[in-house]
């Protein structure tokens, strides 16, 4: 029998009985939906995550001081000071994939001016720290390498601190704000950047020359981290290793020794999230698949009672000369109808469903061609899988049984 045929006659017997076929349908369409929609919000967090991290800095490299420690274990308070100008100089000197480099202090504080104050950090860098962090100068100047040298009390301030310090719409340039009592000059305003991946808001600082915050606000002689820039993202984990034997031969690590800081890469961040992100949209998928298996099932009863309603029509079939095979066909062409048809409109509202997460939830989603793809393959499969059986009972039938089946 052709396929055509075979096609016309399931689609036929299919419109006999529309609200059975659809209810059949609803585990396939309600499974496939909810698998796209999955994959979606797990694929649009995905490269939203490595956006976010992207715009900290793609190439960004931390050193912060202490081994590298999980589990919650506290370290020794000596272990926070192993990081100094000499390691800076070093890695100035003998690094090749570095293109920026720069120290960092940090503390927190109240910024004052006036009558306005606001809780905030003070972060002090070098001159290089906007083009490794990807920070952009709105209004202003950065301050310069001499200004670090001579501990000047200047200061550059994120958009956060302007609308809490400077509410009226002032120009902050050239004002003079107070951090913990030290009078700072404003002398630039950066872009706003809004918050990154872990919901901080990355307006929400000052920058200042780092030999000032370490002098005249913490009185520690120390950095708390170095942050680089490396040359690309292709060279990320070479520099990495560079970065790493630099600071060794610093520090003086015997070769079985433990390092005494640890270096991180936002390549490494950005895969250590994106597996996270993998493993939960698997899951979440893996759970949605449970509609298809349902769905499947609902395929599967109802051809067995098409097969006892139809059983007078296969007989006759066998009668006039139906082989065999073409009964299993005609009844696998059926489930497999319900099964695609089903696949179809759960695509679309799979769709539909994802760009309403999108438009009114604000969720990151990206629907791919590949999800469609395996969604339809799934179809298939699970409409000749859980159809073979009653098909193949349906050839099976003895024609004299079935046509004096009542």
């Amino acid at each position: 029998m052709k396929t055509v045929n075979l096609i016309k006659i399931a689609w036929k017997a299919l419109q006999r009985n529309r609200m059975r076929a659809f209810l059949t349908m609803l585990g396939i369409i309600i499974g496939v939906a909810s698998v796209i929609a999955m994959l979606a919000i797990g694929e649009g967090s995905k490269q939203s995550i490595k956006e976010q991290i992207s715009s900290m800095g793609s190439n960004m490299i931390t050193i912060r001081p202490g081994s590298d420690f999980r589990g919650g274990v506290r370290r020794d308070f000596s272990e926070s000071q192993t990081l100094t100008l000499f390691d800076l100089e070093a890695l100035e000197e003998k690094s090749t994939l570095l293109t920026d480099i720069s120290p960092q202090v940090n503390g927190s504080g109240q910024a004052i001016i006036g009558a306005n104050n606001w809780p905030t950090s003070i972060y002090g860098v070098s001159p290089g720290y906007i083009n490794i962090r990807k920070l952009e100068l709105v209004d202003g100047t950065m301050f310069t390498e001499q200004e670090v040298k001579t501990y000047s009390k200047v200061a550059v301030i994120g958009q956060t601190i302007v609308e809490n310090l400077f509410p009226d719409g002032e120009n902050p340039i050239g004002k003079t704000i107070r951090f913990d009592k030290i009078p700072f000059k404003v002398i630039g305003v950066l872009g706003e950047k809004g918050e990154n991946t872990f919901g901080q808001d990355q307006d929400d600082l000052i920058l200042a020359p780092f030999t000032t915050v370490q002098k005249r606000i913490l009185a520690v002689d120390y950095l708390q981290s170095i942050t680089a820039s490396a040359s690309s993202e292709e060279v990320a984990d070479e520099a990495v290793a560079e970065m790493e034997d630099i600071l060794r031969a610093s520090h003086k690590i015997g070769e079985n020794d433990d390092d005494d800081f640890h270096v991180r890469s936002q390549q490494e961040l950005i895969s250590t999230f994106s597996s996270t992100s993998e493993i939960l949209t698997v899951l979440l998928v893996a759970i949605a698949s449970i509609s298809l298996v349902v769905g499947g099932i609902g395929i599967m009863n109802i051809m067995y009672v098409s097969v006892t309603e139809r059983t007078r029509e296969i007989g006759l079939r066998m009668a006039i000369g139906g082989r065999g095979k073409d009964i299993l066909l005609q009844f696998l062409v059926e489930a497999i109808l319900i099964s695609i048809t089903g696949g179809l409109i759960g695509v679309l509202l799979g769709i539909g469903s994802t760009l309403g997460v999108s438009t009114y939830l604000m969720w990151p989603t990206s629907v791919t061609t590949d999800s469609i793809i395996i969604s339809f393959a799934v179809c298939a499969v699970t409409g000749i899988f859980f159809g073979w059986y009653p098909a193949r009972k349906a050839a099976s039938l003895d024609p004299i049984t079935a046509l004096r089946y009542e």
